[in-house]
C-alpha cells in the first residue's frame, strides 16, 4: 500500500520511470507522423482523429487529445481510474504529433514513389511498436483506449481480441466516413503492430531495461524507507499501477 506524497513523486525511481514514459510517448507520436506523412493509410484510431480534424476547427493532434479526454471521462463513468500514464498518453501524443508536423522535419510524401511511402509507413509502425513498449514498461497506467477496451472486456465477458477488433473497426469506419485516410498503410499497421511491439519488448528485455524498470516500480521510495513503523494515524491510499 502506498500513500500520495510529493516526496514520492520527486524521488529518483519515480522520475526515471516518468522520463522513460515520456520518451515512449514521443516515440509513439513520431511513428504516427511517419504514417501521417506517408499518406498511405493511418491506424484505425488516427483515421478517426484525422476525420474529426477535417470537420472541426482543430488540428490532427488536438483531435487525438480531445478523443482521449472523452474516453477518460467515459472510462470514469465505467469505473476506470486513470493513472499518470493514462493522462500523459492523452495529452502528450497529440501534442508531440502537432509539434512534429509543425516543425516539418519529415515532408509530405504523398507525391513520392510508392516504395518510399511503404518504407515510411513500415518504419512508422516499427517506431510505434518501440514507443508502446517503452511507455508500458514503467507501469504507470494504461493508455485511455486500452483501459476502456479492458473494462469493456470485463463488462461484456468477451475475449479481448473480439472487443479490440469491434472497437477499432467501429472507429475505422466512422473515420473513413469522415474522410480519414485508409489504405495499404492501414493494413500494414494492422498486421505489423503486434510483431513490432513484441520485437521491441524483446529488445528491452535483452538489454535488461524492462527488468530494471520493474525493479524501480517495486522498490520502496525514499519516503517509505524513512517512514516510522507506527504511522497508523495516516490513511493509506492505494497506488494506481496497471
Amino acid at each position: 500500500m502506498h500513500r500520495f506524497s510529493w516526496r514520492t513523486v520527486f524521488c529518483w525511481q519515480y522520475l526515471v520511470r516518468f522520463v522513460v514514459l515520456v520518451v515512449g510517448l514521443f516515440f509513439y507520436s513520431t511513428g504516427i507522423v511517419f504514417l501521417y506523412r506517408s499518406d498511405f493509410g493511418l491506424d484505425p484510431w488516427d483515421v478517426f482523429h484525422q476525420g474529426i480534424s477535417f470537420h472541426a476547427p482543430i488540428s490532427f493532434g488536438t483531435a487525438s487529445i480531445v478523443v482521449g479526454a472523452a474516453i477518460i471521462i467515459l472510462g470514469l463513468c465505467l469505473k476506470v481510474i486513470p493513472g499518470v500514464g493514462t493522462v500523459l498518453n492523452m495529452l502528450l501524443i497529440g501534442a508531440f504529433v502537432d509539434l512534429n508536423i509543425w516543425l516539418g522535419w519529415l515532408p509530405d510524401l504523398g507525391h513520392a514513389s510508392w516504395p518510399v511511402r511503404v518504407a515510411a509507413n513500415v518504419l512508422g509502425v516499427a517506431i510505434i511498436g518501440m514507443g508502446t513498449a517503452l511507455y508500458i514498461a514503467p507501469r504507470m497506467g494504461a493508455g485511455p483506449r486500452d483501459g476502456l477496451m479492458l473494462r469493456l472486456q470485463v463488462l461484456t465477458k468477451l475475449r479481448v481480441s473480439i472487443v479490440r477488433t469491434a472497437i477499432e473497426c467501429t472507429v475505422l469506419l466512422i473515420g473513413f466516413l469522415l474522410g480519414g485516410t485508409v489504405g495499404l498503410g492501414t493494413l500494414i499497421f494492422a498486421l505489423g503492430i503486434g510483431p513490432a511491439f513484441e520485437m521491441s519488448q524483446t529488445l528491452l528485455k535483452r538489454f535488461y531495461i524492462s527488468a530494471w524498470l520493474e525493479k524501480l516500480a517495486a522498490l520502496p521510495t525514499t519516503t517509505e524507507m524513512l517512514r516510522p513503523a507506527d504511522d497508523s494515524l495516516l490513511q493509506p491510499v492505494p497506488e494506481n499501477i496497471k
